[in-house]
């Protein structure tokens, strides 16, 4: 009753999923949290979320945006995804400043884990995905990443 249809509904998830994930990077980096330990949370969360399909709408959301009655201009769906880059680049970017992470490209890491994330989502639908994959692509991420401290 509160919404006008079920454009409005996904919009409002996907936007407050954002929006929370957003001011966790924002709250986090001010509160001077280690780069390292911020990324070890985010990653670990996404492992868990890649694990468990049942709780996925990445075949929902992908199922609604791809029906072509709405433009690319009106999907807020590049705008989230866009949130999305700037907020991971922020925290790349904040991790190379503290020396935790290795310089690299923080755009093109963050297409290696958003794409890889939501492209194991998609397919946890669709098929049963292994654990070791998300393990995988969460320790690769972490390689890339984060500088080694002697000890390790």
């Amino acid at each position: 009753r509160h919404y006008t249809g079920t454009e409005q509904i996904f919009l409002e998830i996907v936007t407050a999923l954002m929006d929370n994930q957003e001011n966790e990077f924002k709250e986090k980096i001010g509160r001077h949290i280690p780069a390292a330990k911020i990324l070890e949370d985010v990653l670990s969360r996404y492992e868990g979320e890649m694990i468990d399909s049942s709780h996925s709408l990445s075949l929902a959301i992908y199922e609604f945006f791809s029906n072509g009655s709405i433009s690319a201009s009106e999907n807020s769906i590049s705008r989230q995804y866009q949130k999305s880059r700037d907020m991971w680049v922020e925290l790349i970017d904040y991790g190379i400043k503290t020396k935790e992470f290795q310089e690299t490209d923080p755009e093109a890491v963050f297409d290696l884990i958003v794409f890889s994330y939501q492209g194991v989502r998609m397919y946890s639908k669709l098929m049963p995905i292994d654990e070791k994959i998300p393990k995988r692509i969460v320790d690769t991420v972490k390689h890339l990443l984060l500088i080694e401290q002697k000890g390790e």
